[in-house]
C-alpha cells in the first residue's frame, strides 16, 4: 500500500469528509467533461454517408456545442462555490 499504510480487515470502513468527497468529484467531472465533449463531436463521423443531411449534422454538432458551453458553466459555479467553502472550513 502506499504511504506503508496495511489494510484495515474487519474494521470500520474509511470515509471522508462529505464536502471534499463532492470536491473531488467535481473535480473530476470538470477533467472528464473535455474528453466527453470531444467524443461526441466525433461522433458524426461514424454516421453513414450519405444517408445523414449535412443540415442534421450542423444542428447536432451546435447542440453539442451548446451543451458542453453549459455544463462548463455549471461545473465553474459548483466548483468555485464548493472551493469557496473549503476555504471557509479550512479557515475555521
Amino acid at each position: 500500500m502506499p504511504g506503508g499504510e496495511t489494510p484495515r480487515r474487519g474494521g470500520r470502513p474509511v470515509f471522508l469528509a462529505r464536502a471534499s468527497y463532492r470536491r473531488r468529484r467535481l473535480h473530476d467531472a470538470a477533467r472528464l467533461a473535455p474528453l466527453a465533449a470531444g467524443f461526441l463531436w466525433t461522433l458524426p463521423l461514424l454516421w453513414p454517408r450519405g444517408s445523414t443531411p449535412v443540415s442534421t449534422v450542423l444542428v447536432y454538432l451546435f447542440a453539442t456545442w451548446g451543451v458542453s458551453v453549459l455544463v462548463s458553466v455549471l461545473l465553474a459555479r459548483a466548483l468555485r462555490r464548493a472551493d469557496a467553502e473549503a476555504g471557509v472550513q479550512e479557515e475555521g
